[in-house]
């Protein structure tokens, strides 16, 4: 479990001599020069490129610039040309409600106590080509619309992980991702052919080899995978468990950055590098392109594991964030001698403040009708979370069974549990009445554990839709002793093909 004992700071310089403390502001600056020692500034030449996608992003009458290069004319197309491209397609929507529950206050980011529904809708096309030897290209127009209960506030681990913090509910498209990846061969030990799939040519991989990913995707398309529990869409519901949620993985309100990442893959193990775009601000939809500004580093170690003959993975994680998230214990001391009484972690007010974590990721096949996972994760909690979810330890399991032991062979059922937790001047910053950008009751008087229960039942109708019945039991809203418990009810529908 990778869990540490946070420690306030005490004035004493533990960092290392290129980072810059001050015991007066409680915060962690980066020098001018930092960019010597950080190995992200031997890549700002990807920039351009996301700018571009940046741009095209931006002018809706080029949403399908992609399909216009992508699709083949009708005329002279063969069946071997054909076999370069990979079309997928997904539609989900999310019916979620929750009863009236105990509260016995509410501050702006608080879940409503009173009893509520909401609805959400992304559906997106998986488009990708073949290039040359070892590259293809993939491109997703989506459109998403609706939003989550109480705007997605007032639950650290929400409930609804296809649903974003955007105030307009009505359908919006965008580019979610557009990126180039390439193959490189690193010996002649193994070929795998991998079949066509959602953003997968259909090609020849070799093994050993180095994969190159250049574009705007989301890290977890990357990182922190998991064969139970990762897509909201067939899996789990809840944010905490779709991902490690001490993760503050750079991305904009959507889930998308712009990033540049380096996957070394043997046989049996992988190691995995990124360096990815922060937002402009705390969970904000634009993306920030002063990369010796701010910036997010990722690395993963990924070793796959026979358990009598049966398959698994565990994966170890560390990232460190640069961005302008204000140090917790700073905004309360600003509070307080009345300097700076607004407390906002949000805009920030300079960068150089450093984030970072350790993340824990298991999945293990017990047999051909039952999996497990398990995650836990830490980061540092004295800065604000900048992308993700406010969460700063984090400890989750659950199980997966498929149908076929009643005759649903493509049916299944999961259970999963997961206790969520924040540092200790985290807390005090809540109880002081700040607000991060999805909880905040106006105070904590009474801090505990958030924990979840979700179980849910997915059932496959008419070939390629997917009808899912899901029950998640939050205990401490948003970390409050005062408030819940929340029993919540959802319906999806997922159709792909």
């Amino acid at each position: 479990m990778l869990f540490r004992k946070h420690i306030l700071s005490s004035g004493k310089k533990l960092l290392p001599d290129y980072l810059e403390y001050s015991g007066n502001s409680n915060q962690v600056s980066l020098p001018e020069n930092i960019s010597n020692h950080l190995f992200f500034t031997r890549f700002r030449i990807w920039i351009p490129f996301a700018r571009f996608i940046q741009w095209l992003g931006k002018n809706l009458r080029l949403y399908f610039l992609g399909l216009i290069l992508m699709v083949p004319p009708l005329a002279g197309v063969t069946q071997d040309s054909l076999h370069k491209f990979t079309f997928h397609f997904q539609l989900t929507t999310v019916f979620q409600g929750h009863p009236a529950f105990r509260a016995a206050y509410s501050g702006m980011n608080s879940l409503r106590d009173s009893a509520e529904t909401a609805l959400s809708l992304t559906t997106t096309l998986f488009l990708g080509r073949r290039l040359w030897k070892g590259a293809s290209f993939y491109f997703n127009p989506e459109v998403a619309g609706g939003t989550g209960m109480s705007n997605t506030l007032g639950i650290a681990g929400f409930t609804n992980g296809e649903t974003f913090r955007i105030g307009n509910p009505q359908p919006q498209g965008y580019i979610a991702r557009a990126f180039i990846r390439q193959h490189i061969s690193l010996g002649q030990d193994s070929e795998k052919r991998t079949g066509e799939g959602v953003n997968q040519v259909n090609e020849v991989l070799p093994l050993p080899r180095l994969d190159i990913t250049l574009g705007k995707l989301a890290l977890s398309d990357i990182f922190d995978d998991n064969s139970v529990s990762h897509d909201p869409r067939t899996d789990f519901l809840n944010w905490s468990l779709m991902n490690n949620g001490a993760w503050d993985y750079a991305a904009n309100t959507r889930g998308y950055t712009y990033l540049i990442a380096f996957e070394l893959i043997h046989r049996s193990w992988a190691l995995r590098y990124a360096e990815a775009l922060e937002p402009t601000y705390a969970n904000g939809p634009d993306i920030n392109f002063q990369l010796l500004k701010t910036q997010s580093e990722n690395l993963e170690l990924d070793k796959n594991m026979l358990i009598g003959n049966e398959p698994g993975n565990i994966r170890l994680l560390g990232y460190l964030n640069n961005t302008r998230g204000a140090s917790y214990l700073s905004l309360i001391r600003g509070k307080l001698n009345g300097t700076d009484t607004g407390m906002d972690v949000i805009y920030g007010t300079a960068y150089g403040n450093l984030k970072y974590g350790f993340g824990l990721n298991m999945d293990q096949q017990l047999n051909r009708q039952i999996s497990v996972f398990m995650r836990a994760g830490w980061d540092n909690g004295k800065t604000a979370t900048w992308a993700f979810a406010n969460i700063d330890q984090t400890i989750s399991g659950g199980i997966r069974i498929t149908g076929t032991y009643w005759d649903r062979q493509n049916d299944h059922v999961g259970i999963a549990g997961v206790s969520n937790g924040i540092s200790p001047g985290h807390r005090a910053f809540l109880n002081a009445g700040g607000y991060d950008f999805m909880i905040g009751d106006g105070k904590l008087t009474h801090y505990g554990q958030e924990d979840i229960l979700e179980i849910y039942y997915q059932a496959l109708f008419l070939r390629s839709l997917f009808i899912t019945a899901d029950y998640q039991f939050v205990d401490h809203p948003a970390y409050n002793l005062d408030r819940g418990p929340v029993h919540v009810i959802s319906l999806r529908t997922h159709v792909e093909f």
